[in-house]
């Protein structure tokens, strides 16, 4: 690993992962805001993407080909769909999927388009790190099905379709997007999400309450990620 990108998809979800850093580079580019940082001789680059798909795809896509990094982290939040996932509970996804891309009118599966996937695979090896290290301080976390869609799931209809469609435990808007960057350019990637709400019916209220509390939970354990890798 030559340089790391770091992710997330709001300002909330980087604060607590810039706040490690005392020294910090500032490079506008395609309307966002890159922030160059570097930790015990690894140089990072740690960005926030805006919410959905196209902001996170753009900004994956710009920290790999623009800025030069070889593997990417994302920190942020999601809702909840596993029972056994609370909020402030962490998740590191082993896939991820699209559950709002749908040409099933075509006879495709739910989250397929011909020449991609339903499922993209997060890189194991990375995924073996960040469980040494929740291992290691004695961080509760799962691995399990994370879900992407252009939209902040509340009704549990929604909710429903896409557990019972994708087998999926939590869902968010950004993460398959970052997959698929990440899978075509070969480059390793890593997607871990702390529970800010249970995206059903008090989702809005719960998401609002819980985002720096659990984007904080999230970012304080990639940070001892980052110190692993580094």
């Amino acid at each position: 690993m030559t340089k790391l990108a770091i992710m997330g998809a709001m300002e909330e979800e980087i604060e607590p992962l810039l706040a490690h850093f005392d020294s910090v580079n500032k490079v506008d580019y395609a309307n966002n805001t890159y922030y160059e940082v570097n930790h015990k001789g690894l140089d990072i680059v740690i960005a926030y993407s805006k919410i959905g798909k196209v902001f996170a795809t753009l900004t994956a896509s710009t920290m790999i080909q623009k800025f030069g990094c070889d593997t990417l982290l994302f920190s942020g939040v999601a809702g909840g769909i596993n029972p056994a996932l609370k909020i402030g509970d962490l998740i590191i996804a082993d896939k991820l999927c699209q559950h709002d891309l749908d040409i099933t009118a075509f006879g495709h599966p739910a989250g397929y388009v011909p020449g991609g996937k339903v499922f993209v695979e997060t890189t194991k090896a990375l995924r073996e790190v960040a469980i040494e290290v929740a291992l290691e301080n004695d961080i509760k976390v799962i691995e399990g099905t994370i879900a992407t869609g252009d939209q902040f799931v509340y009704k549990s209809d929604q909710k429903k379709f896409i557990e019972t469609t994708f087998n999926a435990d939590a869902l968010e808007m950004e993460g398959a997007s970052v997959a698929v960057v990440c899978d075509a350019l070969d480059v390793p990637f890593f997607i871990l999400r702390a529970i800010s709400d249970t995206a059903d019916g008090g989702a809005d209220i719960d998401f609002d309450a819980f985002l720096k509390t659990s984007a904080i939970n999230s970012a304080n354990y990639l940070i001892k990620i980052v110190q692993k890798l580094s």
